[in-house]
């Protein structure tokens, strides 16, 4: 089988990593020229994933043609701002029959989209069937050093959730299919936002007492808002749910719970997002999600007050304050 990955970051290079291990010629595009010379060439992504070495059957173009036509699947990885522009571009090349697997998390700025909207609104009908989504509990370092990881895989359409699902699954790398595509989508996305305040509280000092709230608390608002949307309740108890939500607020791979703490230590957003290597996903989504609740009119206590932190240059902790002073209500609302 031969499979195409969009976007040469640690997630992107890491699923190609799983699926190369399971004997599929792999094809990564990147837009680093040096990125794919060393790929192909020393058979590293140093910037992205130092020290590891990888097969030889994965290797990298600079075309995004090539990593997209005549291929038997493709994985859409790169940061989910980018997702439009490169559809426009590569749907000419598309092949009709090949499931497409989008890894990517965030809500568009502007339009508010899911990543699956934006899929179904950019590519022609005769590819939609072919549509799935894959998210959960996987941090592409420990991916790819082959530590069993699960995550879940949504379609709208079985067969091909089936498909998928049976492509990616291997001795260390577990998939469950689901058809509910929103819910996953959406605890995707706003995990990232609580882990931004996950991170705040760390450093600002606080312990796993405030941790814990903010997971259980930030559960409660992604599925208010994924229940809004359509999504199933129970998608957010698996692993694209509390699974990610635990995952990317408590591990310290997670660069949005990294940006959170580095702005709880009084580092400014500019400073901190001029030096990262890639893209924190809940500074983009702390808007859209504000910004959805608000046109929705749903109550999102922590989204709303990520955002005033990120866009509005509230104290953190004055958001701190906040949370803690609002008005005392039932459990579950």
């Amino acid at each position: 089988m031969q499979i195409g990955v969009i976007g040469s970051g640690s997630f992107g290079t890491s699923l190609g990593v799983l699926l190369a291990d399971k004997g599929y010629d792999v094809t990564i595009w990147g837009r680093n020229g040096d990125l794919i010379r060393e790929i192909n060439e020393a058979h590293r992504n140093e910037k992205y994933l130092p020290g590891i070495d990888l097969p030889k059957n994965l290797k990298g173009t600079l075309r995004l043609e090539e990593a997209v036509k005549d291929m038997q699947m493709i994985v859409s990885a790169p940061p989910s701002h980018a997702i439009t522009d490169i559809l426009r571009e590569i749907k000419s090349y598309l092949p009709e029959k090949a499931p497409i697997v989008s890894a990517s998390k965030g809500i568009e700025n502007g339009s508010l989209r899911l990543v699956s909207e934006i899929f179904e609104a950019e590519l022609p009908g005769k590819f939609h069937s072919g549509l799935s989504y894959l998210s959960g509990p996987s941090f592409a370092k420990e991916l790819v050093k082959r530590v069993p990881t699960i995550v879940s895989i949504a379609s709208k359409n079985e067969a091909t959730a089936r498909k998928v699902q049976e492509i990616f699954s291997f001795t260390y790398f577990r998939t469950y299919w689901t058809p509910d595509v929103v819910g996953v989508e959406v605890g995707g996305s706003l995990k990232n936002v609580i882990a931004i305040a996950a991170g705040v509280a760390d450093g600002l000092g606080f312990g796993q007492n405030t941790r814990a709230a903010l997971i259980t608390r930030g559960l409660t608002e992604i599925s208010r808002l994924g229940v809004k949307l359509g999504a199933d309740p129970l998608t957010f108890l698996g692993p694209s749910g509390m699974g990610d939500l635990i995952l990317t607020c408590c591990g310290e791979a997670s660069r949005n719970r990294t940006v959170g703490f580095r702005l709880g230590k009084g580092e400014s957003l500019d400073s901190i997002l001029g030096g990262m290597t890639e893209v924190a996903e809940g500074v983009k989504t702390a808007k859209s999600g504000f910004e959805l609740s608000q046109k929705l009119n749903i109550e999102m206590a922590i989204t709303t007050e990520v955002y005033k932190m990120l866009y509005e240059h509230k104290n953190p902790k004055d958001v701190v304050r906040d949370l803690m002073g609002r008005d005392l209500k039932r459990e579950g609302l």
